[in-house]
């Protein structure tokens, strides 16, 4: 009966030894899979939050000051070809009127 005992010790101790030694390697493992992720993310080029952030708003702010200035000068053209038009009527009409 004393030799089953050393025995089932004996295996016990292997497996103790044996969950031990992966407990070890898991955790060697991790540490090498973050630092490796650390270094990726460090030679990327990636912005900060926050910085994405501040150019985010201000290419929002940026597209609607485009869009206003758009509409600000198609009613500038608009403007400007009235008067054209007016003054080709006119002078349109004042060669008919003296041509009769």
């Amino acid at each position: 009966m004393q030799t089953s005992n050393r025995l089932l010790d004996d295996l016990a101790k292997v497996a103790n030894g044996a969950v031990s030694t992966l407990v070890g390697v898991k955790d060697e493992i991790e540490a090498l899979v973050r630092q490796r992720v650390d270094k990726l993310l460090t030679d990327s080029d990636l912005v900060p939050r926050e910085e994405f952030e501040v150019v985010k708003a201000m290419v929002v702010e940026a597209r609607s000051e485009q869009e206003r200035l758009s509409k600000r000068l198609a009613a500038l053209e608009n403007a400007a070809t009235k008067p054209r038009r007016r003054a080709a009527k006119s002078k349109s009409n004042a060669k008919t009127n003296t041509a009769k």
